[in-house]
């Protein structure tokens, strides 16, 4: 009887200490996502067209397929999407955990040995890309202005974010499409409890000094400062 009374409490007290992180953790989702950053920024001449895209879950970056600063298509082959459709002016990027991506196109195919290992950090990631020929500002997505210098620098964020081969080029990851105009390729960092798809696309947008937030997990962290005041 003594073991069980015993056995009773240290579940008890891990049950707490589980209830406890996460009370802990969904205030600190709400309030640092709250806090916003580069809104000192120095205007400079805005002349460059990318966008914050949301499915209502994950925020994509999206920006020219090509201009003068960078030509992705260089790398990013329309012959790995299903149309190879290379009418497209917009490329999406969206980073996260790569057994999530492949394996979860539906909600319905999520597992728990999946969504633990995405939240565990304990998997490998993926960069998701799309091709878009145009797009249309909506409540999910955000058209922003931004310098040539501003773009340099997201441009710099999101090529580090691909993981390359001894050559140096980005490894696609074939097989595998969403819809007609999508692909993945191999990626840098583990997907956790703490960086998450949108933590990914915050720091894109802090890379660029454009309006962000001090942390976030959840896409609705990023539009909050990009809905009109």
């Amino acid at each position: 009887m003594i073991i069980v009374k015993k056995s009773l409490r240290i579940v008890l007290r891990i049950l707490l200490g589980v209830f406890a992180f996460l009370v802990f953790y969904v205030l600190m989702v709400l309030l640092l996502s709250r806090i916003p950053v580069n809104t000192d920024n120095e205007q400079q001449k805005a002349e460059i067209p990318i966008y914050i895209l949301s499915n209502g879950v994950h925020t994509d970056i999206v920006v020219p397929v090509k201009n003068e600063i960078t030509d992705w298509t260089k790398e990013i082959r329309f012959e790995t999407t299903k149309a190879k459709d290379s009418q497209a002016d917009y490329i999406a990027f969206g980073w996260g955990d790569k057994g999530f991506y492949l394996h979860t196109p539906e909600w319905s195919d999520l597992t728990a040995g999946t969504a633990f290992k995405a939240v565990s950090g304990l998997g490998s990631s993926a960069m998701h890309i799309t091709f878009y020929k145009k797009l249309k500002e909506s409540e999910n997505c955000k058209k922003i202005m931004i310098s040539k210098a501003e773009y340099r620098q997201l441009v710099d964020f999101v090529n580090s974010s691909f993981a390359r081969d001894a050559t140096g080029k980005i490894q696609s990851i074939s097989g595998y499409n969403y819809g007609e105009n999508d692909a993945f390729y191999e990626a840098k960092g583990a997907y956790n409890l703490f960086y998450t798809c949108n933590t990914w696309a915050n720091n894109a947008l802090k890379s660029a000094h454009q309006k962000a937030c001090l942390w976030t997990v959840y896409d609705k962290g990023i539009f909050y400062h990009y809905e009109k005041k």
